[in-house]
């Protein structure tokens, strides 16, 4: 069973017992997932290019090329070079992406013991950080020049942090086992 029917069928129904929920529309849902790629200033035209080719294998979506809006002297950066690339995948690719993410490249990580709790922002939405690309199935390992590190946000439309722990958890996402002040 995919993650999406997974949500519909089962973590739903959950939430309205445990929550007591008087609406389908109160149960938190995702609404999208960032994903963005960071290379710092660069002067090469062709190292961005291999950067989006990249996070396009990995989303299989176009990424879109961000430039700086400021010149930093000490970091070599100008105004409107290409400093990285980001991606915003909404509805059935982003429902893809958490299945791959959770299930095949999350275990491909060397020595993970779990994302912290504290991977939460104020605003309940979960924010990680990657430091390989190449835990992901469709980076050849063989062809990459440069290791590069991901920054994953996924916005959910919840503002308790209990809420959006269970429906995490609900979707067997790997926490570690830290003191958790809630409980369900």
């Amino acid at each position: 069973m995919n993650l999406f029917n997974l949500y519909k069928k089962k973590i739903i129904n959950d939430f309205i017992k445990k929550f007591n929920y008087t609406s389908l529309m109160e149960v938190p849902k995702l609404i999208k997932i960032v994903i963005n790629i960071g290379v710092g200033g660069i002067t090469d035209k062709n190292k961005i290019d291999d950067v989006c080719l990249n996070l396009k294998l990995i989303t299989g979506q176009k990424p879109i090329v961000t430039n700086s809006r400021k010149s930093i002297a000490n970091f070599k950066i100008r105004r409107g070079n290409p400093i990285g690339c980001k991606v915003t995948l909404r509805r059935k690719l982003m429902w893809c992406f958490l299945e791959k993410l959770i299930y095949i490249s999350i275990p491909r990580i060397r020595d993970f013991r779990g994302f912290s709790i504290k991977s939460f922002d104020k605003y309940c939405n979960l924010n990680i950080g990657i430091k390989e690309h190449t835990i992901f199935p469709e980076i050849d390992y063989e062809k990459i020049n440069r290791l590069y590190g991901l920054d994953i946000s996924i916005v959910t439309s919840s503002i308790n942090l209990k809420e959006v722990f269970y429906l995490f958890s609900s979707f067997s996402f790997p926490f570690r086992k830290e003191n958790i002040n809630f409980k369900y």
